[in-house]
């Protein structure tokens, strides 16, 4: 397996957990956001609309997002477990998972895409829009912290998918200075140093 991705990119390096997490092996190709590689007529040949990661098969088959391509892996290498042993988990995992995503890593790219200098020039911006988004994300913090005191991690006891997303999302946050503060969210920045010790998240 091929996976074609951007070292500091979220959604890459959800990938890359997950197959941490798996141990299963595979090849990179570094295609570099910054200079404009995802871009090019070639890469496009891998996805159309110029997004990562793109995993590529050994038969020449494509898959291009990250989800998918968790999906994928999952199904091929069952264990260990990440996205729910049985029906009901399964349904918790992907509920999880897509909180983690709508309401931690969308907004956190939004943030990124509408204040950065990084994108002045490149993409319409509206920074308006940004800070109604840091908004945004400082109540779902509240929320994911009230989530968190209750249990280990986001789905249930055990680290799955769900945690790799919020994981990803918190981490990119960085970048547009979106921190976790202890003092008034400790459960959350409990979970943050727990899942962050893991050795797959270093992906």
């Amino acid at each position: 397996m091929l996976l074609y991705h951007d070292p500091r990119a979220p959604n890459p390096r959800r990938v890359r957990v997950f197959l941490a997490e798996k141990a299963v092996a595979y090849d990179t190709i570094e295609v570099l956001i910054a200079n404009a590689a995802h871009q090019t007529a070639e890469f496009r040949k891998k996805n159309p609309i110029a997004l990562l990661p793109v995993l590529e098969l050994s038969s020449g088959q494509v898959l291009r997002e990250s989800m998918a391509i968790c999906r994928y892996i999952e199904e091929t290498h069952p264990d260990p477990n990440l996205m729910g042993a049985d029906t009901w988990e399964r349904a918790q995992v992907e509920q999880w998972n897509r909180h983690a995503e709508l309401e931690l890593l969308w907004p956190i790219a939004q943030v990124f895409r509408n204040s950065h200098k990084y994108w002045e020039g490149k993409i319409k911006q509206a920074p308006e829009f940004a800070v109604i988004m840091r908004e945004h994300i400082a109540e779902r913090f509240d929320w994911f912290e009230s989530e968190l005191a209750k249990r280990s991690y986001l789905a249930g006891d055990r680290f799955t998918v769900a945690d790799i997303t919020a994981l990803c999302a918190i981490d990119f946050g960085k970048v547009v200075d979106v921190r976790i503060a202890p003092a008034t969210h400790p459960s959350l920045a409990a979970w943050h140093k727990r899942v962050s010790e893991r050795q797959s998240s270093k992906a």
